[in-house]
């Protein structure tokens, strides 16, 4: 299994603490990793996708603090420099994306376009 340095997005100490958070409960799947990606549909185009999945034909492997993150190749573009954080807030709670590759954003921020 190689595993490739370079992940194209980051995530904030809040987004990792929430996904190491998740990935200690009970009948955690510990074969799954976690998937950052994109599909199309939502207000805007595109949505984003962040969650646990086995690794497909094609992925990429990531490591980020010891949690194996993997990706399409062919998301890359729409995603490089992204930063993911987790809010906690009364106002806003999940996780959040900030993309400088979207020229639109929807209002509840779970997807873009391009």
């Amino acid at each position: 299994m190689e595993v490739t340095q370079q992940i194209p997005v980051t995530f904030t100490e809040g987004a990792l603490g929430e996904i190491r958070r998740l990935m200690s409960e009970a009948g955690f799947d510990t074969t799954q990793k976690l998937r950052v990606g994109v599909k199309g549909g939502g207000c805007s185009g595109l949505s984003y996708v962040l969650g646990f999945d086995h690794k497909a034909e094609g992925d990429e492997e990531f490591s980020v603090e010891e949690i194996p993150v993997i990706l399409n190749p062919s998301h890359q573009i729409y995603l490089f420099g992204m930063q993911i954080d987790w809010q906690d807030g009364l106002n806003s709670r999940g996780f959040t994306f900030n993309n400088p590759n979207a020229s639109t954003t929807c209002g509840c921020g779970s997807s873009f376009g391009v």
